[in-house]
C-alpha cells in the first residue's frame, strides 16, 4: 500500500490525497471531523492518514459529504456501520446518498468523451479503485440547513448544487478555509487547465447551476482552499472564483 499525501494546510486541517480524490481530516483535542473519504479502494489510504495525523478512526465525531458520489463516500458507510460514525449530509443530498437515485457520470458519457486526454486513463483508475462498487450510505442524517455543526471544527455547511442537487462546501471561519468539494477544483486528470476550475461538463449534473453556485463561495472569508480534486490552493476565495469563472468561459 502507498502511503498517504498528508498536507497540513493549517493547524489540524489536513488535505489527503487518495486515489485522485481528496478528503480533509480536522482535527480539534482528541476528536476528528472527516470531511468525504475517497473511493472504495481508498480504505487503507483513509485508515493510515488517520494514523498519520494522530488519531483512531473511533475518534472520528463525524463524517461529512460534501457529495455522493462514489469517489467521496467510498468508506462513509464502512465508518458507521462499524463504529456508529454519524454521517451528514445537505437535506438534498441524503436521498442520494443512500442510492434513492444517482447523479453521477455514466459510463456512455465517459465513452462519449474518451477521445479528450485523460479520460480513459482516468476512467480506468477510477475502476481499479472501486468507482462502480455501490456503497450507499444505510442511515445518512441531515445537518440542519444554517449555522456551524456541532463537530470538531465547527464547520459551516454551504450549499452549492449543480454538480449534485445537495452538493455543498464548509466553511471553518476561524481558520480561513474553504472545503470546496467538487464545487470548484484545482485540478482533474481529466483537465488540462490549470488552478481554480469548474470539472469538465461531463460530471456536472447540471452545469449552469454549478457555475452559478460559485456566488455562494466568492464572498466567503477564506486564503486557504481545500478542494475535492487538486492540490491545496493558497490565496483570496474571490480571486479563485473569479478564475474558474474565465476557465469556464
Amino acid at each position: 500500500m502507498r502511503v498517504p499525501e498528508v498536507v497540513e494546510a493549517e493547524s489540524g486541517v489536513h488535505l489527503v490525497t487518495g486515489s485522485n480524490t481528496n478528503w480533509v481530516i480536522i482535527r480539534e483535542d482528541d476528536a476528528v471531523t472527516l470531511v468525504d473519504t475517497g473511493y472504495p479502494g481508498d480504505r487503507e489510504l483513509l485508515l493510515a492518514s488517520l494514523a498519520a495525523v494522530g488519531a483512531d478512526p473511533r475518534a472520528v465525531a463525524a463524517v461529512l459529504i460534501t457529495h455522493a458520489h462514489s469517489d467521496h463516500i467510498g468508506s462513509a458507510e464502512f465508518l458507521r456501520a462499524e463504529y456508529g460514525t454519524p454521517v451528514l449530509a445537505h437535506r438534498e443530498e441524503v436521498p442520494h446518498a443512500r442510492r434513492d437515485f444517482l447523479q453521477q457520470v455514466s459510463i456512455g458519457q465517459i465513452l462519449a468523451n474518451g477521445w479528450r486526454p485523460g479520460v480513459l486513463p482516468w476512467a480506468l483508475h477510477a475502476l481499479r479503485s472501486g468507482g462502480k462498487k455501490e456503497t450507499p450510505v444505510a442511515e445518512p442524517r441531515a445537518f440542519p440547513d444554517a449555522g456551524p455543526l456541532d463537530v470538531p471544527g465547527r464547520p459551516v455547511p454551504v450549499h452549492t448544487p449543480g454538480h449534485t442537487d445537495g452538493h455543498s462546501a464548509y466553511h471553518l471561519p476561524r481558520a480561513g478555509i474553504l472545503i470546496t468539494g467538487d464545487a470548484l477544483v484545482n485540478g482533474h486528470p481529466t483537465s488540462a487547465l490549470r488552478g481554480p476550475q469548474l470539472l469538465p461538463r461531463m460530471f456536472h449534473h447540471d452545469r449552469a447551476h454549478a457555475l452559478d453556485s460559485l456566488t455562494a463561495l466568492e464572498g466567503l472569508g477564506a486564503d486557504v482552499l481545500l478542494p475535492g480534486h487538486g492540490p491545496v490552493h493558497r490565496g483570496p476565495v474571490r480571486a479563485a472564483v473569479h478564475h474558474a469563472r474565465e476557465l469556464a468561459g
